[in-house]
């Protein structure tokens, strides 16, 4: 048990899910033991809202089902009633039906690597290559114009490492069929010159 908020531990994603957290913010749930969230820079945030708005129009433009969610649960495969992981951003492929904390089935996840939380960032991403249906994960870095993208196989795997996108490089997203200039992303951070 944690004794500063006096959390009990380990809890479930449906404890979480009912939990009314003492301090308010953004919480994800780890191996059973609810994690604050900072709060994101500027360019943090930047990153999430430009990335957002140019995948959330390709996916309006193109008039199928997917959809675009930003900061929503993600529950891993591995040690599932355990983990309840907030991601950037997520895109999913499954009807909008009812109203659901996490997002059902995503192909694409995306984190925004940050100095203060690449640990915690590259923990998440692991736990995300559980999740069946995910096609792609996207890590957008903060500190420089660089994304690292990881796509699964055919065969279902995952590769060793990422390929490394930088500057001007195209970024093409196969679970969506986006292809954009990564400076576009980058474009309205202090990054971009």
């Amino acid at each position: 048990m944690s004794v500063a908020l006096n959390i009990p531990v380990p809890m479930t994603v449906a404890e979480f899910l009912a939990w009314n957290s003492p301090t308010g913010g953004a919480w994800q749930l780890v191996d059973g033991e609810p994690i604050a969230m900072a709060p994101t820079s500027r360019t943090h945030g930047t990153l999430q809202g430009e990335l957002g708005s140019l995948i959330g129009n390709h996916l309006a433009a193109s008039s199928g089902i997917c959809s675009m969610v930003m900061a929503t649960g993600v529950v891993p495969r591995v040690r599932a009633d355990e983990n309840f992981r907030i991601p950037d951003l997520a895109v999913t492929c499954t009807p909008y039906e009812t109203e659901e904390y996490d997002v059902a089935d995503p192909v694409l996840i995306v984190e925004i690597l940050s100095p203060s939380n690449r640990a915690e960032t590259w923990r998440n991403v692991w736990a995300f290559t559980t999740i069946p249906s995910l096609r792609e994960i996207l890590v957008l870095h903060s500190t420089e114009i660089r994304a690292d993208l990881l796509r699964r196989g055919e065969d279902g795997s995952w590769p060793a490492e990422a390929t490394t996108i930088r500057g001007g490089e195209g970024l093409h997203l196969d679970s969506i069929d986006l292809t954009l200039s990564l400076t576009d992303v980058y474009r309205r951070t202090r990054l971009s010159g």
